[in-house]
């Protein structure tokens, strides 16, 4: 039976989420426990399921700057036949979200890279397939969360 979260849990998955590579010692300071004691309750968390799994955000070793981000909103001539696009655009690299969409839209991808230029590339690759009627992409000006 899993237990109710209390502030010390809420406060150890909150560190995690902003590093889940932080020491179970650093993690005991922040949170006034023994070292031990933070393990204890992250193998807790991760056995009822609070913590699923850890993952990386990956970056670009070249790169110091964010990438630049643009949504693309795709339409089909044919919605329900028009398979081939999402399966296209799911081995683009810098397509890092594909969401096939309900009323008036129907994909809307959202992309990022290291270049105007390399977005313009992509958004070019996917309106001149067979099967896409339109496009329209908006840069992202800026991003909160």
């Amino acid at each position: 039976m899993k237990r109710t979260l209390d502030k010390v849990d809420e406060k150890i998955l909150e560190e995690l989420t902003w590093n889940s590579r932080l020491a179970h010692n650093d993690i005991a300071m922040k949170v006034n426990l023994s070292r031990n004691a933070v393990r204890l309750r992250i193998e807790r968390l991760e056995r009822d399921g609070y913590i699923k799994g850890y993952t990386i955000v990956k970056g670009s070793a070249f790169s110091e700057h964010p990438p630049i981000r643009a949504l693309v909103f795709v339409y089909r001539q044919d919605r329900m036949r028009g398979a081939e696009v999402v399966r296209f655009v799911a081995g683009i690299p810098e397509v890092v979200a594909c969401n096939v969409m309900s009323g008036d839209l129907d994909i809307v991808l959202t992309v990022e890279a290291t270049s105007s230029d390399r977005i313009n590339k992509v958004w070019a690759d996917i309106a001149s397939l067979p099967g896409v009627m339109d496009t329209v992409t908006s840069f992202v000006l800026s991003h909160t969360k």
